[in-house]
Order: C-alpha cells, then structure tokens, then sequence
C-alpha cells in the first residue's frame, strides 16, 4: 500500500469523506515524515507542529458537525517561505528578516484558510526568490530527494522537495523567471505558473512585481487544479489583480479530455538542444501527442533570443526598487557591531550583513541599469523587446492552442556546480519568456535522465490555465511518474 504521504490531494480527500482517516492523522504523518527526512533535504525553513495540528482538529470538529467547507478541508499546504501567514515567520530565506513575524495573512492565504486547508510550514527558497538552485538561502541550501548531491531548481526549490520527499501533499511557490516549473522539472513534481493577474500577489514579498507570479506545486494535475482553483480570483488589494472569470478547472479535465489540440514546436527552444540525450524525455512526449492525433505544427519565437538579457535587465531594476525598503530601520536586521555615525551608516552596514551575495549582485545591477544616463540605453530598452517577446506569443497563438518546449537545458546539476552566475542564469532560458509575455505555463513530469527527473513545459494563452492543464493530463494519464518517488 502506498504510504499516506505519498498519496495525492483527491485520494486523501475521499479518505477523509469516507471517514477512513482525520486531519490530525494526516498532518501527523506528514510531521513525522519531515522529521524523519528533512535532515536530508531541507525542504523546510521552519514548521509550527502544534499549530498545524490545531489547525488539523478543528478541520475534524467541522467534518464530524457536517460543516466541510470543500474538498481542501484538513489537507495539509505546504508555503514558501515568502508569503505573508499571520503569526508565522516570514524570512524570504534571507538574514535580512530572520525575527520577521508576519502581522498579516495574503491574500492567497486568506483563501486557503476559507477552503480549511491546514497551512503547514515555511519551505525554503533561494533569498528573496532570486536563483535557480535554493543554494542562496541564509539557512543552506535545499537537496534534490532524487540524489542529495544536486539541487532541487529553485528559487521555489524547497516547495518542490518537500512535495517530491513527501513531506507536503502539495505546496505554493512563487514564479518569477521559472521558479516554480524550473524546480518542478528537476525534482519530478507538476508546477503551474498561473497567467500574470490570475492570483493576487499581495502578501508575496516582491521581487519583480511585473514578473512575480503565486502558484501550485503538486503530485499531479488534478492536485495542480484543485490548488489553482483555491487560490484564484480578483483581490481589490493588487492593482495588477485581473477581474477575469475563474473557471471550474478541475471540472475542466474532464469537459476538455479528448480534444484534438494543436500543439507548435517554438524552433529558438529546440536550436542547440535538439539531439540533446538529456532531453528524450521530451522528445517522446511530443511523440506521445503526436499519436494522440493532435496536429504538431513547427513555430517561431523570434526574440526569443533577447529574452534572458530583457528579463534580468527588468527583473534586476525592480528588485533594486523593491528591496530598497529594507534599510535596517523599521522591521529589518540592523547592524549592531559597530559604532553609526548616522543613520546612512545604519543603512549601509545593514544591507551590507543582511544581504547575501546574488541579493547584492542583482540590487547593484538594477541600480545601474536605473540610473541616469543609462535607464534609456538599458532599462527603457529592455522594456521595449519585453513588447516584442509577447507579441511574438500573441501571434503564434492565433496558430496553435499551446506550445511544447523543455522546461531546463539539463536535468538538476550538482550543488556548486554552476559558481559562474551567467551559467546559472542560462537554466532558465526556456522559462522566463512566459513571465515577460505574462502568459500561464505548466511543468511535467516526461521522464527521467540518468535517473533524475526531466520536465515538459506546456506554454498557454492568457487565462487558459485550463487547456495546459488539461493538455498535460492526457500525458499524466498515459504515464506512471507521478507514482514514482525518491528512495530517501
């Protein structure tokens, strides 16, 4: 029998209905588990085990009263440790908030908490979101379950470990440039970066508020959808928060099953990797649609080539911009070993201890790029061909419902491995064109490479989170991996 932590959202919901398991039992073994595994891994930054089985019993006192508030109640969420949850840390893996407590819920957490979910944990993440890998943390990094040698991806990288190790039946991340389909490919789990405005980001710790977008990390894509639905809809709290209709995604896998998709093949995706042994795995999955009868029609993505240095131009200013509010005065780390003469001392001294190294290097960065003599020549610039790389989308998506691409170059690479930070960067080329356009995509699990998981990425029209949903679990379907689990 498969162990209670791996099984997905909807078997333990059905438990749960039938009476055959409670919430404290869930939760329970999933805080057993991560105590038993998280030496390894280092999933979590922290978790508050009487809170999450408070939490747990009052989900059993509303079943056993009649008063199930949906089919989340009592299911145990893993967060990334950049999201607001009122009373528990909130540290964005970074020195600079390590005795933050949050005094506030988000707005994706209010909701949980409307669907009973039991909020548990604070997952690790690459500090203030910015890496690929979850070595840039404050607290060390996070291991791959698939082989502790690697990494996990990141920045949501303890989000996917935790699903992957079971130690979350299914968790939140955040996605910038990749940061939830990046760590989900390599850690063999389903990652969904929602369409820009479909999930409100207030309460997330801005990054690059253009570009930052909250979404699920699941077993399968039903727990994707089941997660998305929870946490989607209008909040008058985001300016950026879009009045689109949510639909009923979950129903949505059933309504659209069957349908004869037409899929294209972005060439500047394929152009260096194509014969690539890595990436068969993808390869057989478009194969796979092929003989489902769905059209595969070879596209272009022209710009696609500017798309790394536009994104780490717009996503660096930003971040100079947003982190300019940790100052060492008011609620963040103030520097105490050394004697201020004022309070720029104050300021400077604190960033300089409470920030790490690619903080540092991408704040720098974005200040450059903003200042004067240089904002045209870069910044303006840069904004310029982000218009470019999401009409390229728009016109493409007037041929093909959906696009198939790799999610990563590569498999995880070991820890330390990639030390050039261009390197690092360039693991996430065929992801960050989708937070420029502001368009949804989906990370699955196709395959594996020498033993280690390897992603598809499902790219989707604006607001049409149900078609690569739906795309993908015709591919779930017909494929084992999400039953297939790291020995830890």
């Amino acid at each position: 029998m498969q162990e209670l932590y791996y099984k997905s959202a909807s078997e333990l919901a059905e438990l749960l209905a039938g009476g055959e398991l409670s919430s404290v039992e869930l939760t329970q073994a999933l805080i057993d588990r991560t105590k038993s595994v998280d030496e390894q891994v280092g999933a979590f930054n922290s978790f508050d085990e009487a809170d999450a089985l408070a939490q747990a019993s009052a989900s059993d006192e509303r079943r056993a009263s009649g008063d199930v508030l949906g089919p989340l109640d009592g299911i145990p969420v893993g967060l990334k440790d950049n999201l607001a949850v009122y009373g528990q840390p909130l540290t964005c893996s970074s020195k600079m908030l390590e005795r933050f407590v949050s005094p506030y819920d988000a707005t994706c957490i209010q909701k949980l908490k409307s669907t009973g979910a039991v909020l548990f944990g604070r997952l690790n993440l690459d500090e203030f979101a910015m890496g690929s890998s979850t070595e840039n943390s404050a607290f060390g990094p996070t291991s791959n379950p698939w082989n502790l040698e690697c990494v996990p991806g990141g920045s949501s990288g303890g989000s996917a470990a935790a699903v992957a190790a079971g130690e979350a039946v299914f968790a939140l991340g955040s996605d910038t440039g990749g940061s939830i389909r990046q760590p989900a490919s390599y850690c063999g789990v389903v990652g969904l970066k929602p369409t820009y405005g479909r999930v409100s980001r207030y309460g997330l710790a801005a990054f690059a508020s253009s570009l930052d977008q909250i979404g699920p990390l699941a077993r399968n894509v039903k727990d994707a959808a089941s997660l998305l639905q929870a946490i989607s809809g209008h909040d008058a709290f985001d300016s950026t928060s879009y009045k689109a209709e949510v639909p009923d995604f979950v129903a949505s896998l059933e309504s659209l099953k069957g349908r004869q998709w037409t899929l294209g093949l972005p060439k500047e995706y394929f152009a260096g990797v194509a014969d690539s042994p890595a990436l068969e795995p993808v390869r057989q999955a478009i194969e796979f649609y092929r003989g489902l009868g769905c059209e595969i029609k070879e596209v272009s993505l022209p710009h696609t080539e500017y798309a790394v240095a536009t994104y780490y131009i717009v996503a660096t200013a930003e971040a100079s911009s947003n982190l300019a509010r940790y100052d060492g005065i008011r609620y963040t780390h103030r520097a105490e070993s050394f004697d201020a003469k004022d309070s720029v001392d104050i300021y400077c001294q604190s960033r300089a201890e409470g920030f790490g190294e690619e903080v540092k290097r991408r704040v720098i960065l974005g200040t450059y790029v903003l200042s004067s003599g240089y904002y045209d020549a870069y910044y303006l610039k840069a904004q310029k061909v982000r218009t470019l790389i999401r009409q390229d989308f728009e016109r493409v998506f007037r041929e093909v419902d959906a696009l198939l691409t790799p999610v990563a170059p590569e498999p995880a690479f070991r820890k330390g491995e990639k030390e050039d930070p261009l390197s690092m960067y360039l693991s996430d080329v065929f992801t960050i064109s989708a937070n420029l356009a502001g368009i949804p995509g989906l990370s699955l699990p196709c395959g594996y490479s020498g033993g280690l998981p390897v992603g598809l990425q499902i790219l989707g029209k604006p607001f049409k989170e149900d078609e690569i949903l739906a795309i993908g679990q015709e591919f779930e379907t017909a494929h084992p991996f999400k039953d297939q689990h790291p020995k830890l």
